[in-house]
C-alpha cells in the first residue's frame, strides 16, 4: 500500500530521475524522510512496477542507482493528485500537489487550491474569535496560562492569513495561463515563495 512518502517519490522522479540521495535532498522541502526511510520504499515501488533504476558505475566512491518513474507510476501519481489532500498535519501533502499539478487539468487545479483557501479561511474566523477570548483571559500577563496559546493562535493565523494570499495568487496565475503548464513552469515562477511557506509550515497542535 502506497503512504504519502511514495507519492512524495513520484513527485520527484515525475521531474526528473534522481539517487536516493538526491531524493532525500529534494524530500526535505516537502515531506523530510530518514535515508532508512527512503530506501526501504524505492525497493518497494520498485518491486510493485511504479519505478526502475539503472546502477552507474562510479570511479574512486560507491556505485549509486538512478530511479526513474514508469508509466505504471505516473498514472498512481496523476490518479493521486487531483484527490483532496488530508488536513495538513507537520508533513503537509498539499505541498506535494502543489509540486504535481503540472499533471492536472485546469479545473482540478483551482479546486485544489480554492478549497484550500475555504479551509483556510475557516480556521482563521474560528481562531479570531478564541484569540479574542484568550486575549480576555491572558490580559497582558506574560505568565498567565492562557498567554503561550495566545501567542500560538496568533501565530497560525499569521500564517494562514499568508498562505491564502499565496493561494489567491497561484489561482491569478492558472486563470491567466489557460493552465498550460509547459509555458507557465508555475512550480518554478512560484519556487521562492512556496519555500518561504514550507519553511514557516511547522504547524503546532491546537489544544
Amino acid at each position: 500500500m502506497m503512504n504519502t512518502l511514495g507519492y512524495a517519490i513520484l513527485s520527484a522522479l515525475g521531474r526528473k530521475p534522481c539517487s536516493g540521495y538526491e531524493l532525500a535532498q529534494y524530500l526535505d522541502a516537502v515531506w523530510p524522510a530518514k535515508h532508512s526511510q527512503i530506501y526501504p520504499r524505492l525497493t518497494k515501488m520498485e518491486q510493485n512496477g511504479l519505478l526502475i533504476f539503472e546502477e552507474v558505475i562510479q570511479t574512486g566512491k560507491p556505485d549509486k542507482k538512478i530511479f526513474s518513474i514508469t508509466d505504471k507510476g505516473r498514472e498512481t501519481l496523476e490518479k493521486w493528485v487531483i484527490e483532496s489532500p488530508s488536513d495538513p498535519i507537520m508533513r503537509d501533502e498539499f505541498l506535494i500537489k502543489v509540486n504535481s499539478i503540472w499533471l492536472s487539468d485546469e479545473e482540478n487545479a483551482k479546486k485544489l487550491i480554492q478549497d484550500r483557501i475555504s479551509d483556510l479561511e475557516q480556521k482563521v474566523a474560528f481562531r479570531t474569535d478564541t484569540i479574542t477570548e484568550l486575549e480576555q483571559k491572558h490580559r497582558g500577563d506574560t505568565m498567565s496560562k492562557h498567554f503561550g496559546r495566545y501567542l500560538l493562535f496568533n501565530r497560525r493565523n499569521m500564517m494562514d492569513k499568508e498562505e491564502i494570499s499565496w493561494c489567491q495568487w497561484v489561482l491569478n496565475l492558472i486563470e491567466k495561463s489557460n493552465f498550460n503548464m509547459s509555458k507557465l513552469t508555475l512550480w518554478m515562477l512560484g519556487a521562492g515563495k512556496l519555500n518561504l511557506i514550507i519553511q514557516n509550515m511547522i504547524f503546532v497542535s491546537e489544544i
